[in-house]
């Protein structure tokens, strides 16, 4: 079993600042692929970053340059921080982990971007 939880969601100004933080637990997650993806309402859940056991990064060109994922294999787990947010980036923001095998998702967290 495993389990991926969330926190750090919430308003924020556009142009302010973010940090997601996910938990994982029940299993040794690091030799897994880490990421962030998000959800708008109506839309397709889309990744927004991801990172490897050995620290390799991948993000959307959408966040380039303003957001940073990073891990801590050793706490079991990942961050996103998000800087320079615009009014698109609002939706709920979900942690996953993978593998050849399997596949988790956290319950994911509300990020809101308005004045």
């Amino acid at each position: 079993q495993g389990q991926l939880v969330e926190s750090g969601g919430g308003l924020v100004q556009p142009g302010g600042s973010l940090r997601l933080s996910c938990a994982a637990s029940g299993r040794d997650f690091s030799v897994y692929v880490m990421g962030w993806y998000r959800q708008a309402p109506g839309k397709q859940r889309e990744l927004v970053a991801s990172i490897t056991s050995t620290g390799s990064t991948n993000y959307a060109d959408f966040v380039k340059g303003r957001f940073t994922v990073s891990r801590d294999n050793a706490k079991n787990t990942v961050s996103l921080k998000m800087n320079s947010l615009k009014s698109e980036d609002a939706a709920v923001y979900y942690c996953n982990a993978r593998s050849i095998l399997l596949n988790f998702w956290g319950q994911g967290t509300q990020v809101t971007v308005s004045s």
